[in-house]
């Protein structure tokens, strides 16, 4: 006995005879379900890979924005350079170093040329520290009251007096009282390097008077003027730099300011 049309809809419409219907139609149940597990299974798959792909991403965009910040927290910080005339000295240069290199600090050191024979030893150290060496004139005369076939000489002969220890010419230098002629630049490829802060320490030769004045005038980008042939020079060179490095500056040598 056949089924009628009517028959037919009627089973369509009602729920609990759906597989029968479909049975009829040519779709099987089991074959159904296994497409199933494997849909599920795909989906399972690929959602642990965009987790993976997701978590990498958040991950990497945290390193980056972390090594970022460290970078931008080493930019803001302020900068200043500690710069020593009129060396080497026998006694006190050896101190100053052995101060500079127990704190990790690197500074700038303007030579005169008459007082660097019998100490090429510290300036190989102050070399292999990592320090700049720079030229003070032979010896410390203020080059704008002498000719200028006598100033080069001053500067020149003191070049040399470097070269033959450190096998580099110095880049920089400090002219003595600030005195820099224009006509200098003729005869010397020179960057003269002068100072926004004057302790005095050769004058005054206190510690404490030293480091106030570094306190009240330092900045941002400061180049601070000191000398190391006094024993006061160095103690208050060492509590500066100590003061300074509490404040949160970076000390540097003086081509890190001039040239950046």
């Amino acid at each position: 006995m056949g089924i009628s049309r009517e028959e037919t809809e009627s089973q369509q419409s009602f729920p609990g005879n759906f597989f029968i219907y479909c049975g009829k139609a040519g779709l099987n149940p089991a074959e159904n379900m296994d497409k199933r597990k494997k849909y599920f299974q795909i989906m399972t798959v690929l959602g642990l890979v965009l987790a993976v792909l997701c978590y990498r991403g958040i991950t990497d965009g945290a390193l980056r924005l972390h090594a970022d910040s460290a970078v931008f927290a080493e930019q803001d910080r302020p900068r200043a350079a500690l710069t020593f005339d009129d060396g080497p000295h026998a006694k006190y240069t050896p101190m100053l170093l052995e101060g500079l290199r127990k704190r990790g600090i690197h500074a700038s050191f303007f030579l005169m040329g008459k007082n660097i024979e019998g100490k090429e030893k510290i300036v190989e150290q102050m070399q292999k520290d990592g320090h700049l060496i720079g030229n003070h004139t032979y010896d410390h005369v203020q080059l704008n009251k002498l000719p200028g076939d006598q100033a080069c000489e001053q500067i020149l002969k003191t070049n040399n007096a470097i070269y033959e220890i450190t096998g580099e010419y110095p880049t920089y230098l400090r002219p003595p009282y600030g005195a820099w002629p224009k006509n200098l630049e003729l005869c010397v490829t020179m960057l003269p390097v002068f100072w926004d802060v004057d302790t005095l320490d050769w004058k005054i030769r206190n510690v404490q008077s030293v480091e106030e004045i570094v306190q009240r005038e330092v900045k941002d980008g400061s180049i601070i003027l000191m000398h190391d042939c006094f024993a006061t020079s160095v103690e208050a060179a060492l509590e500066v730099a100590d003061v300074l490095k509490a404040a949160g500056y970076d000390l540097v040598t003086v081509d890190e300011l001039l040239v950046t």
